[in-house]
């Protein structure tokens, strides 16, 4: 089939990927304009700019892909198929009708669990054992469309956002080939999503990050994982913010009388060990504000961080 695929992010990677490996047609990649990242705000492309051009695929950047000037580009490409991964603007109603089959859309959550713009964050912050990914036509309501196919996978103790991420991308992948075949050979069935099991997953705060040393220490670890790379959980020391980059759950019960946030051991190769409000958190690597990643054993041979220390 000849596909239009929507897609920015690292995310949409692998699909462009595998749309580009298989017997179908990529006709032209639509990506968000260049923008200026990093510290000296250099103009960078899209990731899947990047992919398309050198593939030879024709890219489009519009400021707003549901324009009359772009509808008009879009409909000019005469598709079979518009594929939307992780692209980054709302489309129109008449955009998602110019193919000659359903536009779909890649999800990665098992729908109507987690509609929103951070399933993934918001799976490994609430401490899921499992998630997925979900292909569906696309609305015009948030993440409401009709399924055509999902994916289940378990999620690894160990897994942040980050890893769920990446995980997530490739297994959307390679469902997002199957549905496609399967919508091309008619063999498609789209089922309705039972709108009384959706749940929700609003985009992140920056403030979201601030850790609350009176939460249990599981959730703590949870959301630490979970907010990766951004916002990233964190406390404060000596008035500076303390980035917390990753923590461990440590079998050692000392403190048990201490006060949340209060710092009852400091142990080479596990970290820093901090009381919460159920049990103690090791801190594994962490930032001060203004420095780089440490291990909590550098970290504290040039940083005062003993027993009896509290964080606020």
């Amino acid at each position: 089939m000849k596909i239009v695929f929507f897609g920015s992010s690292e995310f949409a990677m692998p699909s462009l990927r595998a749309l580009i490996n298989s017997p179908h047609e990529v006709v032209a990649v639509v990506t968000q304009p260049d923008r200026k990242r990093g510290r000296q705000l250099k103009l960078s492309p899209q990731p899947t700019k990047v992919l398309a051009a050198a593939d030879g695929i024709m890219v489009f950047q519009p400021d707003d892909a549901s324009s009359h000037e772009s509808v008009r580009f879009l409909k000019a490409l005469n598709a079979d198929i518009f594929v939307v991964v992780s692209f980054g603007q709302i489309l129109s109603k008449e955009v998602l009708e110019l193919g000659r089959n359903p536009a779909i859309n890649l999800h990665p959550s098992l729908l109507p669990k987690y509609r929103g713009a951070a399933p993934t964050n918001w799976t490994i912050i609430n401490g899921d054992d499992v998630t997925g990914v979900t292909i569906m036509r696309m609305s015009q309501k948030l993440d409401e469309g009709d399924i055509v196919l999902k994916k289940e996978v378990k999620i690894d103790a160990d897994d942040t956002n980050i890893t769920l991420n990446e995980n997530l991308a490739g297994i959307g992948a390679e469902a997002l080939i199957e549905a496609i075949d399967l919508i091309g050979s008619g063999k498609a069935k789209f089922e309705k999503q039972d709108a009384s099991q959706a749940t929700y997953a609003p985009k992140l705060r920056k403030e979201m990050g601030l850790i609350d040393w009176n939460e249990p220490a599981a959730k703590i670890h949870n959301k630490v994982k979970g907010l990766l790379p951004w916002p990233g959980a964190y406390t404060h020391y000596n008035g500076k913010v303390l980035k917390v980059e990753m923590t461990e759950l440590p079998d050692i019960q000392d403190g048990e009388d201490a006060s949340p946030g209060k710092v009852v051991a400091v142990l080479k190769n596990k970290g820093v060990i901090v009381r919460t409000g159920s049990g103690n958190i090791a801190l594994k690597y962490i930032q001060l504000e203004g420095k780089k990643v440490l291990d909590a054993d550098a970290f504290v041979r040039g940083h005062r961080i003993e027993p009896g220390f509290k964080f606020p």
